[in-house]
C-alpha cells in the first residue's frame, strides 16, 4: 500500500540573512521489510531502486527534485559571479604527461574550456603536433568520451575505447594511425578490462562481459567475464575464448603481453581487493596453456616486467609497505623466489623498468618519491623532485632512455619533467599558467590524533593571511577506502574556493593506502568505523585549533568517500554546517545487489555474511542511521542518472530519508546530472556547471564570498 511521506511539506531556509521558502516533493512510500537473521528492517524507498531509464514514477521524483535544487541554486545572488570566477580560473592550456610508442610521441593537450583533451602525435618532442583523437567531435554535448589506449609495439595501431554519458560499459575500436582512419573491428559489452596486443600487432588478449539485458544494463551484477582473443579484420562473435572457469562466474582478467612479445600474463581478481591469482602463457610454445603461478588469492603481484622467464613483481608478501620480488618460471616454488627490492618504512606505490633501471614511486607521509635500482637491487639514488607534492611518471618501456613525470601540490600547477636517465637530469617542459595569484596562497601538512591515539596527517590550503579566529568557511575532503592515497593535487578551480577565504582539507584517513596496506586493512569491514573516527576527529581537530567552527565547516567526498560523508553527518551532525557526498554508497545492506557492488565486500563485508556483520554494516548505513527530528548539516547529495559504478539509487533513497526526517532551516536538497555516470568522462561544461553549484551552496550556507574584482 502506497502512502505518502512528504506530502507538500515547506521549509524556509535562512541562508545569510535571507529566507527561502522550498516545498520538498512528495516522496510516496511503500510498506517492505527484509528479513536479516529474524531482524526486519524497513525499507520505504524500495521503489527508488527502479531504473531512473526503465521507470516513470523514478523519473517524475528526479524531475521534482531537480527543479526544487536548480530554482534554490539559481535564486542565490551569488551564483553567476562564482561561476564566472570558475570559468576563467578553469581556461588554461592543461597538459598530460608525454609517452612513447613505435618510436612517436603522444600527449594530450586540453585547450582553454575545450570538454575533453585532444590526443596528439609528434614525431619528435618538439615536432608538429598532429591530432590523433578529437573527443570534442563525437558527441554535441560533450558525454562521449575517449576512456584509454592501448597501443602496438611497432606504433602502427591503437586500440582506443569510448565511453558514452559516464557509463562504465565501453566500445573499443581500432584505428590505422599513419592512415588515420578506424579498421572495421569493433569491441562492445567491455568494461574494467583493455586489450593486450600480440607482438605482431595480428590481435589482442581482452575480456568482456555477457550482452546486458537493455533493461537491466546500468543495474544487472556483473558476472561471467570470459578472456578472448580477437584477431584484427575479424567480427568479434569470431572471437576465441582463451579462459574461462565456470566455477567461478565471478572472476575477472585483465591480460598483458610481455614486452618481448614471448607471454600472456593474465591476473585474475574476484573483488577490488588487492588479492590475486596470476597465470602465465608461454605464446613461442605452440598449443601452450595458461598455468598457475600464483594460485592462491592472498596477496597482490604487481607484474613489472620480465627478463625472458624471470619475471618481477610487486608484492605485498610478508611486506606490508611492499617490496619487489622475482620469480623464475623454471623453478617457481616459492622457496626460489627472490627478493630484489626490500620493504622500506615508505609504502612503494609503483614500479617502472626504464634503461635497464627500476624507478620506484614512493610515499613518504603522503608525498612523492622516486628512487632508482639496478636490475640486481643496488641503490642509485632519488630523482629530485621541485619539492613536497605528488609526482606521478608515464608508462615508459626498458629500452627507453628519458623518463616523463608531472609534479603538482595544491597550490602548484601541473608541471611536466623530462628526466634523462643517462644525465640524471630533469628538466621541466612546461608550467601552465593560470589566472590566479598563486602565491598568496600556502600549503600546509599537519598531525592530528584520532579517537584511537592513530597519528592522521592533513594538508590545508589557504590564503597567507589567513587569521586562525574560528571564523573561516572549511572545505573538509576524505576518502579513506580500497587502499587508494589522496595525494595533494592541484585544482584550477578549487583556487575560487580559497579565493573566498575558505580553507581546503585534505584528510590522509585509514583505509586508503598513505601508509600501506596496514593503513588499508585498519579501515575495511568491521574496522571501517576507524575511517569514520578519523574524518570526524579531523573536524574537531580544525575547530580546536581555531581554523574554523562547527557553523563553518562543511565535509565533501566521493564514492566511498560520499558514504564516508554520509556516515559522518549522521554520526555527528552537530559538527557540520554543510555536507555534500557525491555518488556515495549509502544502503550497506544491498549495495552488493547492484553492478560493480559485488566486487567491494571484501571491503565492507555483506550483510549477508553473518549476523555480526549486518548488525555492523546496519550501525553506520547512513540510508539506515537518520533519525527523525534532527537537525542534519545543510546537505546537497550528488549523483548522475547513468551512474552504473554506485547506482543513483542509493542517493535517491538516502535524500528521501534525509527529507523526511530532517528538522529545521538547512536546505536538503539532491542534484541528479543527466548523461553522466561516476565521474569518468565527464566533460568541462558539466564539471564546471556543477563546481560551481557546490561552491554557491557552501557559500549560502557557511557564509563565504568572492573578492570584489
Amino acid at each position: 500500500m502506497w502512502t505518502p511521506a512528504l506530502s507538500g511539506l515547506t521549509v524556509v531556509a535562512l541562508l545569510s540573512g535571507m529566507a527561502l521558502t522550498m516545498n520538498y516533493p512528495q516522496t510516496q512510500r511503500i510498506e517492505h521489510k527484509d528479513d536479516y537473521f529474524g531482524v526486519k528492517v524497513a525499507d520505504p524507498y524500495r521503489w527508488l531502486e527502479d531504473d531512473v531509464r526503465q521507470s516513470p514514477r523514478v523519473r517524475e521524483w528526479v524531475d521534482a527534485q531537480n527543479k526544487l535544487t536548480f530554482d534554490y541554486l539559481g535564486s542565490l545572488p551569488q551564483r553567476p559571479q562564482i561561476k564566472s570566477r570558475i570559468t576563467e580560473l578553469w581556461d588554461y592550456d592543461k597538459y598530460g604527461t608525454p609517452f612513447k610508442r613505435g618510436g612517436r610521441y603522444y600527449m594530450s593537450i586540453a585547450r582553454k574550456l575545450e570538454n575533453h583533451a585532444v590526443i596528439y602525435r609528434m614525431d619528435t618532442l618538439d615536432g608538429e603536433k598532429k591530432v590523433l583523437f578529437n573527443p570534442n567531435t563525437w558527441s554535441k554535448d560533450g558525454t562521449v568520451a575517449l576512456a584509454g589506449m592501448c597501443f602496438t609495439d611497432d606504433g602502427k595501431y591503437v586500440a582506443y575505447a569510448i565511453q558514452d554519458s559516464g557509463s562504465d560499459w565501453q566500445t573499443w575500436k581500432i584505428r590505422d594511425i599513419a592512415a588515420d582512419k578506424d579498421l572495421p573491428d569493433v569491441m562492445e559489452h567491455l568494461k574494467f578490462t583493455a586489450p593486450a596486443w600480440n607482438h605482431d600487432s595480428s590481435g589482442f588478449y581482452y575480456a568482456k562481459y555477457p550482452e546486458p539485458d537493455a533493461s537491466e544494463k546500468f543495474t544487472s551484477l556483473n558476472t561471467r567475464m570470459k578472456l578472448m582473443y580477437h584477431k584484427l579484420g575479424t567480427s568479434q562473435a569470431d572471437d576465441t575464448e582463451i579462459f574461462y572457469h565456470p566455477e567461478h562466474p565471478e572472476w575477472g582478467y585483465n591480460a598483458i603481453v610481455t614486452d618481448d612479445g614471448r607471454y600472456l600474463v593474465v591476473t585474475i581478481w574476484v573483488t577490488t581487493d588487492n588479492k590475486f591469482r596470476i597465470m602465465v602463457r608461454d605464446l613461442q610454445q605452440p598449443d601452450s596453456k595458461l598455468t598457475d603461478l600464483i594460485d592462491r588469492f592472498e596477496n597482490n603481484y604487481a607484474f613489472v616486467d620480465n627478463d625472458g622467464p624471470i619475471f618481477y613483481f610487486r608484492t605485498d608478501l610478508n611486506a606490508p609497505n611492499s617490496r619487489m620480488i622475482a620469480i623464475d618460471l623454471r623453478k617457481p616454488d616459492r622457496r626460489h623466489w627472490k627478493e630484489i627490492i626490500p620493504e622500506s618504512a615508505d609504502p612503494l606505490q609503483d614500479v617502472d623498468l626504464v634503461n635497464d633501471t627500476f624507478v620506484c614511486s614512493y610515499l613518504h607521509d603522503v608525498t612523492a618519491q622516486f628512487k632508482l635500482f639496478t636490475m640486481d637491487g643496488k641503490a642509485l639514488g632519488d630523482i629530485p623532485l621541485p619539492g613536497p607534492g605528488t609526482a606521478s611518471a608515464s608508462d615508459s618501456r626498458r629500452h627507453d632512455t628519458e623518463l616523463f613525470y608531472q609534479f603538482q601540490s595544491m597550490t602548484t600547477p601541473p608541471g611536466i619533467y623530462r628526466y634523462n636517465m643517462k644525465s640524471g637530469r630533469s628538466k621541466l617542459l612546461i608550467q601552465p599558467q593560470i589566472a590566479c595569484a598563486l602565491d598568496e596562497f600556502t600549503t600546509e601538512q599537519v598531525f592530528y590524533t584520532s579517537k584511537d591515539g592513530t597519528r592522521i596527517p592533513i594538508f590545508l590550503a589557504y590564503k597567507k593571511t589567513l587569521k586562525r579566529d574560528g571564523a573561516n568557511p572549511t572545505l573538509l575532503y576524505g576518502y579513506g577506502g580500497y587502499e587508494i592515497s589522496v595525494q595533494p593535487t592541484f585544482s584550477a578551480t578549487r583556487m575560487a574556493w580559497l579565493e573566498m577565504g575558505g580553507i581546503f582539507a585534505i584528510a590522509n584517513i585509514r583505509g586508503g593506502g598513505e601508509y600501506g596496506t596496514a593503513w588499508h586493512e585498519a579501515g575495511k569491514k568491521m574496522q571501517k568505523q576507524n575511517v569514520f573516527d578519523d574524518f570526524i576527529a579531523a573536524g574537531e581537530y580544525l575547530v580546536a585549533r581555531n581554523y574554523t567552527s562547527p557553523k563553518k565547516l562543511a565535509i565533501m567526498g566521493g564514492s566511498n568517500g560520499g558514504l564516508l560523508v554520509g556516515a559522518c553527518m549522521t554520526q555527528r551532525p552537530d559538527l557540520f554546517a554543510a555536507a555534500i557526498p557525491e555518488v556515495g554508497v549509502m544502503d550497506m545492506l544491498r549495495y552488493d545487489a547492484f553492478t560493480a557492488g559485488r566486487f567491494w565486500v571484501d571491503e565492507y563485508g555483506s550483510a549477508k555474511d553473518s549476523k555480526d556483520m549486518f548488525e555492523y554494516l546496519k550501525a553506520y548505513s547512513p540510508y539506515h542511521t537518520l533519525k527523525p527530528g534532527t537537525t542534519y548539516p545543510a546537505t546537497m547529495v550528488m549523483t548522475a542518472d547513468t551512474d552504473d559504478r554506485v547506482v543513483p539509487s542509493h542517493s535517491f533513497k538516502f535524500a528521501a530519508m534525509l527529507q523526511s526526517v530532517h528538522k529545521g532551516d538547512r536546505p536538503v536538497l539532491i542534484r541528479i546530472e543527466t548523461r553522466a555516470g561516476h565521474g569518468s568522462g565527464k566533460p568541462t561544461s558539466k564539471r564546471i556547471e556543477e563546481i560551481a553549484d557546490i561552491y554557491t551552496f557552501l557559500s549560502a550556507n557557511l557564509g563565504a564570498t568572492l573578492p570584489k574584482q
